[in-house]
């Protein structure tokens, strides 16, 4: 079987002091042929069959024109922009995520909104694409091959748009003819240190949105049920796994919960995350080899505790018997029906799993924080380990990259709709709405949504966020206090407000005793990657099940052979290439306060 050759990039270091000098982004090389517009049509470096490369490049060859609005007065930015001369039509991406209560994705308010104060300014036709949230490689794919890309290419997992460059899908950029489209959006990459990420294979290819406190930040919140703690003599949140069992095993015999730990189906889009079991401060190698969360890293000590957790939860009947069965739908539905013990999702002022569970459980008490001092060392959770490491996010949010198939004019088009959108004004208008309809303002003057509004200016999911996501990741107020007062869910029978900072003091706490932690991010392509990531998530999924249910007497001999087949399968291959390039000095390293000496 061919390799495809792809750059495996998934989180990134806490820092970009870590990352290696041969990282550096192309701010000031143009890649490849630049022209007026930055765009280089027929220069992105795919695996696909030559004779569908070259009709990419005739495609574009033929629509190539001079690009007649952007900066045309010399000036950078919104202040240089005109409207085109002949009309352009700008595609962009927006998740359809299938979810009740969610105005067409494609055609609402909002979408009319942009169109009328950016679209009609400047002679553009501001097309939204709708794309699965579980089905973005399939979608893009379809549309890739009737040369029918959206103009925009947008994802958050960076091995995404790794391979979207390889298959051809992308053109090179210039980041200087970027910044003078766009010198906002250019200034934000810069303030964030992003520049080091914007290449792949030493070409330009992406431009990056902001992730606020990406590695303390608390957006993603788990919600206990407290009322069922309470019933059998806890008042806090297990602080650790014998508190946990314990608590768990208590729930069980009052008769309150059959299998209050739940559980779902293994899904390859939320990876295997082992983070808690792995052995603190880490071995450099193991973690650059192992790390990456997307490829289950079996045959790694911290993946076998992880699993043995697991096991240990089945048998003692915590974990819903039929997990294996059960999508991440059903489970949701579970906590509202009183079947789960805890559950989580992301923050946001209205919060559809909030609305769903107080509506079935309007009486009930969740919590979603509990102290833990520096001196404890475990956390909350069954998959816990000796420390409470958890995974940083990426200190970026959306990765960005353009379609080959666009013409310069397209681009020229895409490049000031990010710099309109970080406009100040227009940024607040999408995310809040309109003051007295979708948000009020409290006494601190912070914004407060309306989390029950239906009227004309209803908003899409999470506050519109599928649309200003190629900005900024989260509402952000410049203050991790504020963001949290502003971004805490509003309008429910508890306020989670105080808890949640609680998270973010603790986090602070966390993330410097080296806690979060990053994968490694290599310099250079991890072909195998590519080649074998699909076959072993599916088997993985076959080998999670097994290892679970089995007996605990069973699961080490079970393990061992598992370990085997599925490095047969492919995943040497992969931790060969990861460490041959860790050796060669080819990868991010760890900050001291992380590595073992």
């Amino acid at each position: 079987m061919k390799k495809k050759v792809i750059q495996k990039f998934l989180t990134l270091a806490l820092s970009t002091a870590m990352a290696l000098g041969a990282l550096a982004g192309c701010g000031n090389e143009p890649a490849g042929n630049s022209n007026a517009s930055g765009s280089t049509p027929g220069s992105s470096q795919g695996s696909q069959d030559s004779q569908d490369k070259q009709e990419s490049q005739d495609s574009q060859e033929s629509q190539e024109s001079t690009p007649d609005s952007g900066s045309a007065s010399g000036a950078a930015g919104v202040e240089g922009f005109t409207a085109f001369a002949d009309n352009v039509t700008l595609k962009i991406p927006v998740y359809d995520r299938g979810q009740a209560g969610i105005p067409d994705v494609k055609d609402n308010y909002w979408t009319k909104w942009v169109q009328e104060n950016f679209g009609d300014k400047y002679n553009i036709t501001v097309q939204y694409i709708p794309i699965g949230r579980g089905t973005v490689m399939q979608d893009y794919a379809l549309l890739s091959s009737s040369k029918n890309l959206p103009t925009i290419l947008m994802e958050y997992d960076y091995d995404k748009l790794a391979t979207w460059s390889e298959e051809g899908y992308l053109q090179t950029i210039d980041l200087d003819a970027f910044q003078q489209v766009a010198p906002d959006y250019y200034a934000a990459m810069v303030k964030n240190n992003q520049l080091v990420y914007t290449e792949m294979n030493e070409q330009c290819y992406f431009v990056l949105a902001e992730r606020p406190y990406y590695n303390t930040t608390p957006n993603f919140v788990t919600f206990y049920r407290m009322d069922w703690l309470r019933q059998v003599g806890y008042d806090h949140i297990p602080l650790n796994r014998e508190e946990y069992l314990d608590a768990m095993q208590k729930i069980m015999d009052a008769g309150i919960c059959e299998h209050p730990g739940g559980g779902a189906m293994y899904d390859a889009k939320g990876g295997e995350q082992v983070y808690g079991t792995r052995t603190f401060p880490l071995n450099e190698e193991e973690w650059a080899m192992y790390g990456d969360f997307n490829i289950p890293s079996m045959g790694w000590e911290a993946h076998k505790k992880f699993l043995q957790y697991a096991n240990e939860d089945y048998n003692l009947g915590i974990t819903n018997p039929e997990f294996y069965t059960l999508d991440i739908a059903t489970a949701e539905a579970n906590f509202y029906a009183g079947k789960t013990y805890a559950y989580g999702a992301y923050m946001a002022p209205t919060m559809p799993l909030l609305d769903n569970f107080y509506a079935q459980n309007p009486d009930a008490e969740l919590a979603v924080y509990t102290f833990v001092g520096e001196e404890q060392k475990t956390q909350p959770d069954p998959g816990t380990g000796d420390y409470p490491l958890y995974r940083a996010d990426n200190p970026f949010g959306m990765t960005i990259g353009f379609s080959a198939f666009a013409t310069e004019d397209e681009i020229k088009a895409a490049w000031m709709y990010l710099e309109w959108m970080i406009q100040p004004e227009n940024l607040h208008t999408i995310q809040w709405g309109v003051e007295g309809e979708t948000y009020n303002l409290d006494a601190d003057g912070f914004e407060v949504a309306v989390s029950d509004y239906e009227g004309e200016y209803k908003m899409g999911f999470n506050g519109n966020k599928d649309y200003w996501c190629v900005v900024i990741e989260a509402r952000n107020a410049g203050d991790m206090y504020d963001n949290i007062r502003m971004n805490s869910p509003k309008g429910y029978p508890q306020d989670f407000t105080d808890q949640i900072i609680g998270i973010y003091d603790l986090n602070v706490k966390k993330a410097e005793l080296g806690y979060p932690i990053s994968d490694a991010l290599f310099a250079v392509s991890i072909g195998a990657v590519d080649e074998y990531r699909g076959d072993l998530q599916m088997k993985y999924a076959e080998y999670k099940d097994a290892l679970v249910m089995c007996k605990p007497e069973e699961f080490d001999a079970l393990y061992e052979q598992y370990t085997q087949e599925y490095l047969n399968m492919g995943y040497q291959e992969i931790l060969d290439e990861r460490k041959a390039a860790y050796e060669a000095g080819k990868t991010t390293k760890l900050p001291d306060n992380q590595k073992a000496n």
